[in-house]
């Protein structure tokens, strides 16, 4: 007896499971996070407070640079790969240009409004490092900065394409990470110690 799946049963498996995201996502509470990465359902709830400071560093040197909006809560709905349904996505930040957030839904399917996402590693570092990098890369995101807590470094990834993104820069905390264009500022990490 075969075990390989059908198109047709992987098209149903992955509508069931899209369908129960959806619910779990409508029923959740605001301060609890359910995303859908690579066919799994990943559910957080508040961080700790370093990883909320590493965030609110790296907002403070953005917002000196005009022309930006942030985002800590914007649902973003990217390409997946095989059988999954679409990735839905919370980065940490998500950065776009000074009105994009402007009636955009909950769950966005950004096209080249997207600047950059931020993730600073929590519970499940390896999910920012390896799954959540490969959807960002597969939605085509410019740049993708990794707040890595657990390593005491941050990395810059940049230029996506087929699934990854083909250069990356890291820097251990206390060194800066030039930002590209449009941002064009060294991001300053020692506050990230």
């Amino acid at each position: 007896m075969s075990t390989t799946r059908t198109s047709g049963e992987a098209d149903t498996q992955s509508a069931i499971l899209l369908e129960i995201f959806l619910e779990l996502d409508a029923a959740s509470p605001e301060c609890v996070r359910a995303q859908l990465i690579e066919g799994e359902m990943v559910v957080t709830t508040a961080q700790a407070g370093r990883h909320e400071h590493c965030l609110s560093r790296f907002t403070k040197q953005l917002v000196r640079h005009d022309g930006f909006s942030i985002s800590a809560h914007k649902g973003l709905i990217l390409p997946s790969y095989g059988p999954h349904p679409d990735n839905h996505v919370i980065p940490d930040l998500t950065i776009v240009g000074r009105r994009e957030f402007r009636g955009a839904p909950p769950w966005w399917r950004p096209d080249r409004e997207l600047k950059m996402v931020v993730e600073a590693t929590g519970d499940r570092p390896e999910l920012d490092r390896t799954a959540k990098r490969r959807t960002y890369a597969r939605g085509r995101i410019p740049l993708y900065l990794l707040i890595d807590r657990d390593r005491s470094a941050t990395t810059l990834f940049r230029e996506p394409s087929d699934g990854d993104y083909l250069v990356h820069h890291t820097a251990a905390f206390g060194k800066p990470v030039p930002l590209p264009a449009p941002f064009s500022f060294d991001l300053e990490t020692t506050d990230f110690l």
